[in-house]
């Protein structure tokens, strides 16, 4: 199986931004959620509170949301255009997707695209409150080996080398750069 992270990989860019900033133009009254997400990541930024806390402040205006499912349809009625070519002309039908991002966003896409295994952080809807650990570096790592037990991973792709973890369980790995795609040990 291939496992692929979603963001700046098989995505162009960062769907939690793209999203946050499509609810900005439907949704302005959530620009009152600004201060407390500022806040909470100048918060962050001085390591008072975990990335998992940040994450859940920032995803605050969820609650804003009347009906956040029809937004995230309407989201990727708009934005899947960019997913990216080369992933889909190599697309398998046991890829997984593996993100840092909210399932509750990805799903619709993942949904679309035919992936049927994604991992992802889990965050309420409604709330944007995170119910378990942010889904990144070695709670990827955490969470695949939950659902696939020893499964090998044949290839694994990602636009960060925070994913280390990930690519050391790989058989190979390689770093997504826009549309370039190279092997994980050609750039130290």
């Amino acid at each position: 199986m291939n496992v692929y992270d979603f963001d700046k990989t098989i995505y162009e860019k960062d769907s939690t931004i793209d999203f946050y900033l499509y609810c900005m133009r439907h949704h302005p009254m959530i620009i009152l959620c600004l201060p407390h997400q500022i806040i909470s990541f100048l918060k962050y930024k001085m390591k008072m509170i975990h990335k998992t806390q940040f994450k859940s402040d920032f995803f605050c205006f969820m609650k804003k949301l009347d009906n956040p499912q029809e937004d995230i349809v309407r989201f990727w009625d708009l934005n899947q255009k960019k997913i990216k070519q080369w992933y889909i002309k190599q697309q398998k039908h046991d890829d997984v997707v593996i993100s840092a991002s909210p399932a509750f966003l990805l799903k619709v896409i993942c949904d679309r695209l035919g992936i049927e295994f994604l991992i992802a952080s889990e965050v309420d809807i409604h709330s944007g409150r995170f119910i378990g650990e942010n889904c990144y570096g070695t709670e990827k790592v955490n969470r695949f080996k939950q659902v696939f037990k020893e499964e090998p991973i044949h290839q694994f792709y990602t636009d960060s080398y925070s994913d280390l973890p990930l690519a050391q369980i790989a058989e190979e790995a390689f770093i997504v750069k826009k549309d370039r795609i190279l092997c994980w040990k050609s750039k130290k």
